[in-house]
Formats: C-alpha cells, structure tokens, sequence
C-alpha cells in the first residue's frame, strides 16, 4: 500500500528568517495530520535552521538538488552525505528547472538518483516533457526515456524507496496544470513502465504529479488513482495553500 505524499518545492524563496515564519504556519496548520507524507525542501541556506524547527512534527526535510559525488573539488555544490547530515529524508532530483537551466542530462540525473539512495536520502525523480514535445507527440517517450536511464543504476530491492514525480515542462509556473486524466494517463504508463523494470516492487513506488498545483486543481489531481501526491512549487509558499493541498490527499492510501 502507497501513502501519500505531498512535496513542497520552496526553489529560490525565504530567507532563514521567512523560512522559519513559514514553518511556524505549516506546523500550526498541520499538527496532527495523519495518513499522508509531507516533505518540506527549502534553498540550502534555510536547511539547518529548518530542519530544527520541523523537529518532533510530523513533517520531513528535504533538499532541492545534490551532486552525484560525495566530496571533491566541486564548488558551489552539495553532497548526498552533506544533506544526511543536516536531516534531510528526501530530495528533488531532474527538476525541469535543474534539466533546462544548467543543463542537466538523463545521465547526470541517474548519478544523482544513485547517490541518494546510497546515502539513505528518497530521491524525488522529476520527469516530463516541453511544450514542444507534446505537440510533437513525443511525451511518452520522453517520459519513459527521463525515467528509464534516472532509474537504470537501481537496484530493485531499492526501488521501494523511490518516488516520481511527472511535471509537465509546459505546466511549471503557468497556472495551467495538466488535467487529472491526462496526468492519471501517464502515471499510469510510469507505473506500468517501472513494473517492467522492477517487478512487482514496483506497486511500492509513488508517483506525484507537479506542475501549477494549487488550492483550486488540488481536487482534481488527488483523485486519481494512478497519483498517489503532488510536488507542490508556488503553492508551498503559503501555509493555508500547502496545508489544503496536503489535506485532500491525506488517508487516501493506494
């Protein structure tokens, strides 16, 4: 059986001292939550202090990105070991932004993946495709391309302990998220995919969707049956958004 899980995505926002006004709100606004999975990923400068302020509730610390190596001269970068030692549970690896901004291959992420779960930290593998192809008709294949080489350095007693995250390129920051069928349509392609891949394991792997998750498409998103959370951008931002989206997924266990 597949918990939900609702990952909240802060990318460049907050200061340490915004980081802990907003931690403050999502403790208050969901103390006691129970059945589903919250991650909480601010930049690195706000992991310390954040991870201090999430003690003893129900919510985890996550990272935004790593490097695949564990220490070296790689300056301005951040280790698997580095993030478990701060308290991180999980982290977001392959986001569109991270592909498409300082150009990060399939094969760059399939290090990533591989560090993480070598150092006990849940990778959060984004996938997903561009505008352009979709309309090229090329988003299953992009899809299944993204997770196939992320995933190929898994061993399949490991792949329980992932998680995936469809985030459709054209959707990010747009305000127009994919509908629930068509991002149902394509969780269940990944979850069929990944079975292929891992056997039966497979029943075990969460797949979130991400991409303009907000308060009003929530509902829609949460349920499918074939998505089992949501990486969450924008909407993380704000206690009341995240706590509503977290809430609609929560007891709902797949």
């Amino acid at each position: 059986m597949r918990t939900p899980l609702v990952a909240g995505n802060w990318k460049m926002n907050k200061t340490v001292r915004e980081a802990l006004e907003l931690v403050g709100g999502l403790n208050t606004q969901l103390a006691g939550i129970e059945g589903v999975d919250v991650v909480i990923c601010p930049p690195f400068t706000a992991l310390a202090d954040v991870g201090r302020a999430l003690a003893g509730s129900a919510l985890e610390l996550g990272a935004q990105d790593l490097h695949w190596e564990s220490r070296g001269a790689y300056t301005g970068e951040i280790s698997a070991p580095m993030l478990w030692d701060l308290g991180c549970t999980y982290v977001i690896v392959g986001h569109s932004e991270r592909r498409r901004g300082p150009g990060e291959s399939d094969e760059d992420v399939q290090r990533k993946v591989a560090a993480s779960l070598a150092n006990e930290l849940i990778p959060i593998l984004c996938v997903g495709e561009s505008l352009e192809e979709r309309e090229a008709g090329r988003t299953e294949r992009i899809v299944q391309t993204q997770a196939r080489v992320g995933t190929l350095n898994v061993e399949p007693d490991q792949a329980a302990s992932l998680v995936v995250a469809y985030e459709p390129v054209w959707a990010i920051g747009t305000g127009q998220p994919a509908t629930g069928a068509e991002a149902n349509r394509i969780a269940g392609l990944l979850r069929q995919w990944l079975h292929e891949w891992f056997g039966d394991r497979a029943g075990q792997i969460r797949i979130l969707y991400g991409g303009s998750v907000t308060p009003e498409t929530f509902g829609e998103f949460a349920g499918q049956p074939e998505i089992d959370g949501a990486l969450v951008g924008g909407a993380s931002l704000d206690a009341a958004a995240f706590a509503a989206i977290v809430q609609a997924f929560a007891g709902r266990v797949g």
